[in-house]
């Protein structure tokens, strides 16, 4: 593994083989880093000029292999991972996203700059998303879907283009939601 000068790794948090860390990258406590992911590496925006930007990642999180993470474009800006998410193999996170906890994102997925993904939200695998797009809390994106504007919270959403096909009734079902709520 590569640990670059300006990283802070958290305790508890496993590095597996071939990982690099780089530029002003903060990573909390008890995560999982598998093989072959880069985390802190500079953006993929053009508007990037070498300023002092930062990835922040929170408690718990399993980033699986190939994973790559983005730090932010713009002076002091943050590309963000909250905690207790799961991120399957190939998935990018652009520069200035914002990742909320508990999510699944699954295989495959790119997600282009400042992204939001709110708590507890689903993402299947091969989902690519346009930059500046809201996936609302305990929303689940089935795959292969191309997001090109925002998903409404608790909504089930597939296709191209993508479309609300019902509200999530799992995700509520297992979040304590009530039958009458659903």
């Amino acid at each position: 593994c590569i640990v670059g000068e300006n990283v802070s790794v958290g305790a508890g948090t496993k590095l597996y083989s071939s990982i690099v860390l780089d530029g002003w990258t903060e990573i909390g406590e008890n995560n999982e880093i598998y093989p072959g992911v880069i985390i802190g590496v500079i953006p993929q925006d053009l508007k990037y000029k070498g300023e002092e930007s930062y990835v922040r990642i929170g408690n718990g999180n399993i980033f699986r292999e190939y994973v790559t993470i983005n730090r932010a474009a713009g002076e002091r800006e943050v590309t963000r991972v909250g905690d207790n998410t799961l991120v399957i193999a190939y998935v990018h996170i652009g520069h200035n996203n914002n990742l909320g906890s508990n999510l699944i994102i699954a295989n495959s997925v790119g997600l282009s700059g400042h992204v939001v993904i709110e708590d507890f939200a689903t993402i299947g695998g091969m989902v690519g998303s346009h930059q500046h797009v809201r996936v609302g809390r305990l929303a689940m994106v089935g795959g292969y879907t191309k997001l090109v504007r925002d998903v409404s919270p608790y909504a089930l959403v597939d296709g191209y283009p993508a479309r609300i096909f019902s509200i999530n009734t799992r995700g509520l079902a297992r979040h304590g939601y009530s039958k009458e709520l659903r």
